[in-house]
């Protein structure tokens, strides 16, 4: 009787998980012009395969109970691999330990399966109590590099304090994204180094990083800003000086911290980056995202920075375990100019965002910036809404006639 009601629920559950991952996505109608969002989510804990959670084994479990659960699945680092749409995904355990799992899709906005075993990451000599949030570059040397955030337990912490970290900049190393080659952590002069993203390209013979240095325990408002830092060899990679690129500013989406997302995109136009904003409100941190160009030549060199957030939580992704938060350290660019943004709401799931780097490069370059003060936002505000209203009144006409065929409108508008 135990094994026909495991059998039962297992029948169930194996079809739940065949439907989830079968399930069409659409975007939803409505978009700002900029980039359109989706129906559902790409990755969620459910999406995990069964055997990751269950003992599949009747004897073993007879009430087909989960034994080893998963929380989320989310911050997901993303690559074009075979033609396949490719997501290294931070999935977070029950026990709260993060690891990285590898899942990809046909079509990019759905379909998404996980490949059948999780990455098992080299150590180093100082074991990683929690790795999340890898970033993916594919480098100008061969590889692909994976750089994640490493924390350990702070051993200067007062006693009976467990919550205190150190964080570091991780660095692994794959040609196949199944074999990884652990590197030594980043070494730098900062104590604590999250966010941290490798350049693409050499610049003067030299690795290039986006860093993100802070002082002290990870808290709000401690870090620098985005950083810049060059070495000599990834494989032992030191810095020790860091230039700030994109600084933390009073009174704006990134007031109190901000760090880089995926990779830059290398564009006629510049380096397109996508980053996430910090600043603090009544009901905790907001995060949001937001774009930036840089000099092609001098990518450390901010040339166009648009005003206000690109991205910010809407509807379910504003809920989750650390809620009000976007974060996304993945993109995809496709030859024909296709871009998939990967970004992971409130610390609990991934979406999709499609635009094309066209549009977005539009947005970046055509945008105004913050004037970062009030009165200086409306005057702003005020020449759009003139040049509005003085290019209506030269096209009222037109537009009144070419609306005179809907349902209800007046026919007698082209004549007013």
């Amino acid at each position: 009787m135990a094994n026909v009601r495991f059998e039962s629920v297992l029948r169930r559950k194996i079809a739940a998980h065949r439907g989830l991952i079968a399930r069409k996505n659409t975007k939803i109608a409505l978009s700002n012009g900029v980039f359109e969002r989706y129906r559902y989510p790409v990755l969620t804990a459910e999406h995990t395969p069964l055997e990751w959670r269950y003992d599949l084994d009747p004897a073993a479990n007879p009430f087909c109970m989960e034994r080893l659960g998963v929380n989320s699945a989310f911050n997901v680092g993303a690559i074009e691999w075979n033609g396949r749409f490719v997501l290294v995904a931070r999935v977070e355990g029950l026990d709260r330990k993060s690891f990285f799992a590898v899942a990809e899709s046909k079509t990019g906005v759905d379909g998404f399966r996980f490949w059948p075993r999780p990455v098992l990451l080299p150590q180093t000599e100082n074991p990683d109590v929690n790795v999340y949030d890898m970033r993916l570059t594919r480098h100008a040397d061969g590889w692909i590099y994976g750089l994640f955030c490493v924390e350990r337990k702070d051993e200067s912490a007062p006693p009976g304090d467990a919550s205190i970290a150190v964080a570091a900049c991780g660095i692994a190393r794959t040609r196949d994204l199944v074999a990884w080659e652990r590197l030594p952590d980043l070494s730098s002069d900062s104590p604590q180094q999250r966010n941290v993203v490798l350049h693409p390209e050499f610049v003067h013979g030299k690795y290039a990083l986006y860093t993100r240095p802070q002082d002290g325990f990870i808290e709000a408002g401690k870090g620098g800003g985005i950083g810049w830092a060059l070495c000599d060899d990834i494989t032992r990679a030191v810095i020790h000086e860091e230039t700030i690129v994109d600084p933390k500013v009073y009174h704006t989406i990134m007031e109190s911290k901000n760090g880089l997302g995926p990779p830059p995109i290398k564009t006629g136009a510049g380096w397109l980056h996508l980053a996430h904003g910090v600043r603090g409100t009544a009901a905790g941190l907001r995060y949001v995202l937001y774009a930036f160009l840089c000099d092609l030549d001098a990518p450390w060199r901010v040339i166009r920075r648009p005003g206000g957030y690109l991205m910010a939580p809407e509807g379910e992704e504003r809920v989750g375990d650390v809620s009000n938060v976007l974060f996304c350290n993945g993109w995809i660019l496709r030859n024909n100019g296709d871009l998939f943004i990967y970004y992971c709401s409130s610390d609990t799931r991934a979406h999709v965002a499609t635009t094309t780097v066209d549009r977005l490069l539009d947005y970046v370059r055509n945008t105004p910036e913050d004037p970062l003060r009030s009165q200086a936002c409306v005057e702003q505000r005020l020449q759009l809404i003139e040049k509005n209203l003085a290019f209506r009144g030269k096209v009222k006409r037109q537009a009144y006639c070419g609306m005179r065929r809907r349902p209800g409108f007046a026919k007698d508008r082209c004549a007013s």
